[in-house]
């Protein structure tokens, strides 16, 4: 009887034992599994329109987006929503870090010497060329060339017949009030021509590239002799970056920085994104330059099918104004022209020491193969975010189809994030590098294409392997490619003509010295002066 009871008792034991491990299993379960809210597709309330299902049929390009996180992010999973407790302390904290300032703030205001404008001798109209970036420098430089001429400055024509074929106006892009407004003590500008100026014969010159103020002065300001209107056919590099008056490079950078503000409603989408990248923690603005243009116009095939290959060299043969035809794609790599791959990007993030939950903000168009390209930076880099996983279709509809305005999206998420990194040194790297400088050398790290595509050959052919030498390596290399103070640099020795100025660094890459000072701090005085 009693062995019975015994065995009884055993029995139910077991039973509470197994219960509570069971019940111990689920608890760690439901704690570890959890669902992030901006992974979880959620049916639509009411079904597209045509508009919003066009929008939604994401090319083979872009399928690496097809998760779009909801119109207003919630919070995001806590593994992902701030770096590791590890993220705060040692090297991850040195990776996070600006560049030293040294004090350079900074200083565009004009010499007691400077006048506001005088009477106008005639009207400057300008046509703007090129992508956002490349207009944005054009329009900052015909703001100098209105000052130098004594012109009368009619707000820019934006291009509309580049390869972007966008529609969009000046105050579509830009606050054009504000623009108006900031500049009335430097230039007199206009939204129009005087009607009964509107039929009258115009000077249309091609202005030369990277000239001086003596050029302006003479040749230029000569045809208000014969015309009340001049017409600049492009703007693009017109003015010398060096050896321009001061006022003249100090007007420049505050057209740039101060009066060429974006449309409020660009100013306003972008704030929301920079908001919502930060709800991830400190992020990264990768200029993923990995696109259809760059690379049919650069030659660039590494990592790319033969199939890729052939349409890309189709697309360079057949733009006209794409002067250079044949390129050799391997000595383009070799010499660092091409930008890195999405792959490469890993390799070099990785070799950085950036963990696999950084949060990583894609600036960029249409990458290039989609999928079968974005898929090692992916599995690297799960926390890939870019605009269209950020806001909603709804949200993003006002700036669909026009790329001018979705790039300046782009622009303002790169110029605010922690640490800005472009793969590629076009006209949009330049000017965010430019920009960050100004607002007090926010961390750019620049990669050395040269030297990684090296190195990446070597793991390619097995002669290294990732690890701390190829993280050392690469540490080293870019330990002083991180955006601190550094007066811009002059033209390549030896070189001379137009191609002395295009070995130039560009005025909007670097505004040291001519509009940043460094700030002296008078011993046991709270005041401060600039020098």
């Amino acid at each position: 009887m009693h062995k019975k009871k015994w065995k009884r008792v055993a029995i139910v034991r077991k039973v509470l034992t197994f219960s509570i491990a069971g019940i111990a299993l689920l608890a760690l379960l439901y704690v570890h599994v959890v669902f992030p809210a901006s992974e979880i597709t959620k049916l639509p309330d009411k079904l597209p329109t045509q508009h919003e299902t066009s929008y939604q049929r994401l090319s083979r390009e872009r399928s690496w987006i097809q998760e779009l996180a909801p119109p207003h992010l919630p919070k995001a999973p806590l593994a992902s929503r701030k770096l590791d407790v590890a993220s705060r302390n040692g090297s991850l904290d040195k990776l996070w870090k600006p560049p030293p300032n040294r004090d350079y703030v900074p200083c565009v205001s004009a010499s007691p010497l400077y006048t506001p404008p005088p009477g106008s001798r005639g009207y400057l109209l300008v046509h703007t060329n090129g992508g956002l970036n490349q207009m944005r420098a054009g329009i900052c430089d015909m703001v100098a060339v209105a000052r130098i001429i004594n012109a009368t400055l009619v707000i820019p024509e934006l291009d509309k017949r580049s390869l972007w074929q966008d529609s969009s106006n000046f105050s579509d892009v830009f606050d054009e009030d504000h623009f108006i407004n900031s500049l009335k003590n430097d230039v007199n500008v206009v939204k129009k021509l005087p009607k009964e100026l509107a039929t009258a014969t115009k000077a249309v010159k091609h202005f030369r590239s990277w000239s001086g103020v003596d050029y302006y002065e003479e040749e230029i300001a000569r045809l208000w002799d014969e015309y009340q209107i001049i017409r600049a056919a492009k703007s693009d590099s017109r003015l010398a970056n060096n050896n321009l008056p001061p006022d003249i490079q100090k007007l420049r950078c505050r057209a740039c920085y101060e009066a060429l503000r974006f449309a409020p409603k660009i100013e306003a989408m972008g704030k929301m994104l920079v908001d919502r990248m930060r709800s991830y923690g400190p992020y990264i603005s990768l200029h993923l330059r990995f696109e259809k243009d760059m690379l049919a116009f650069s030659g660039c095939t590494h990592g790319l099918s033969p199939e890729e290959a052939d349409e890309l060299k189709a697309i360079r043969e057949n733009t006209t104004w794409w002067k250079v035809k044949d390129i050799d794609p391997v000595e383009q790599r070799s010499k660092g022209y091409c930008p890195l791959t999405p792959r490469e990007v890993g390799l070099f993030l990785s070799a950085l020491g950036f963990p696999s939950n950084t949060p990583i903000y894609i600036a960029a168009g249409e990458i290039y193969g989609g999928d079968s390209h974005m898929s090692d930076l992916l599995l690297r880099y799960p926390l890939l975010m870019n605009k269209e996983k950020l806001a909603s279709i709804e949200e993003l509809e006002p700036f669909v189809n026009h790329a001018s305005q979705l790039a300046a999206l782009d622009y303002i998420v790169s110029v605010e994030s922690d640490i800005f990194i472009p793969t590629y040194s076009g006209n949009m790297a330049r000017a965010v590098e430019g920009h960050r400088r100004f607002l007090g050398h926010r961390k750019t790290i620049s990669p050395d294409r040269r030297t990684l595509v090296r190195l990446f050959d070597k793991i390619d052919l097995g002669t290294m392997k990732e690890g701390k030498n190829l993280s050392n390596r690469i540490i080293e290399t870019h330990r002083r490619r991180q955006g601190s103070p550094r007066k811009r640099k002059g033209p390549i020795s030896g070189t001379k003509g137009t191609d002395r100025f295009r070995s130039e660094e560009a005025f909007y890459v670097n505004p040291l010295p001519d509009c940043l000072c460094r700030m002296e701090w008078p011993y046991m005085n709270n005041s401060h002066s600039i020098s």
